[in-house]
């Protein structure tokens, strides 16, 4: 297989094909040769193609090299690229230009990408925009999308609490794992208590992180299990949840465990949790 690819490689520039050039980029970088899979990319855009420079964007961006990777998106989409707009948004955010990602998300939507439109709900809802954000998500719901209802009934119950949406959170569990945790929270609120615990487990089992917070507390809170709710918190933390550091670290503070307690709140500060970094600066840390 190796042999093959080099042939091909080797025959790259005497290839007028784009498409035969995109798809020899594919086969390499499904065989773990980014950079020569950006080669045959950067030839294919050099030849005119919107893919070639969509899929050079996307190399780049894989690569860590995102500013070069937005000058490739804006080239595809010059070349009519559609699908190259929720890339864009995304590299853009991780830029920080965030006005810049909305207008990409926006043409996302406009082009028809549910993604794009739901990207776009995300990152108003991540500014604070709240209520903008669940009227995006609302409409694409509306559309049809079941991930974006899922969404819209989670917001609608961190905003109200209100069980009458438990229907929609159900149905919205296995499209969006915030959905699951509400649904287990509003379980929990109305004296579910057991089928709350095998919601938040679903979650778990499924490699949801944000499953092992709520979990851990409910272990501790409803279970007074404080081992079970540590290995839950631990968890979380290997699955990325930062948050779970301060939850973690009260269980610590609680067992008389003030270093490792401190250890947990620096942790959690360091990752923005504002609660970890009151609470750490309440133990002079």
């Amino acid at each position: 297989m190796r042999e093959d690819l080099d042939g091909r490689l080797r025959r790259l520039r005497a290839c007028r094909d784009a498409d035969a050039v995109i798809e020899l980029g594919c086969d390499l970088a499904d065989a773990g040769r980014g950079q020569d899979a950006e080669r045959c990319f950067r030839w294919a855009a050099e030849l005119g193609d919107s893919l070639g420079w969509f899929n050079l964007g996307n190399s780049l961006a894989a690569r860590g090299r995102v500013e070069e990777a937005v000058a490739a998106y804006e080239q595809a989409l010059a070349g009519g690229e559609r699908d190259a707009w929720v890339n864009l948004g995304l590299v853009l955010e991780e830029l920080g230009d965030l006005a810049g990602a909305m207008r990409a998300y926006r043409g996302a939507g406009a082009a028809g990408d549910t993604q794009g439109g739901l990207q776009l709900a995300f990152l108003l809802n991540e500014q604070g925009e709240h209520e903008q954000a669940l009227a995006v998500a609302a409409e694409l719901a509306t559309a049809g999308d079941d991930a974006a209802a899922a969404v819209a009934a989670c917001w609608r119950w961190a905003a109200s609490h209100d069980p009458a949406l438990e229907v929609d959170l159900r149905a919205g569990a296995d499209r969006f794992p915030g959905a699951r945790v509400a649904l287990a929270a509003l379980l929990r609120c109305t004296g579910r208590a057991g089928e709350a615990r095998f919601v938040l487990e679903r979650g778990a089992k499924l490699g949801e992180a944000q499953a092992w917070l709520p979990l851990g507390n409910f272990y501790a809170e409803d279970l007074r299990d404080v081992e079970a709710a540590e290995e839950a918190y631990r968890a979380g933390i290997a699955a990325g949840d930062t948050y779970c550091h301060h939850n973690l670290a009260v269980l610590l503070a609680d067992r008389g465990d003030l270093d490792g307690a401190v250890e947990h709140f620096r942790l959690g500060a360091a990752d923005g949790d504002d609660l970890a970094a009151r609470a750490l600066r309440e133990l002079g840390g």
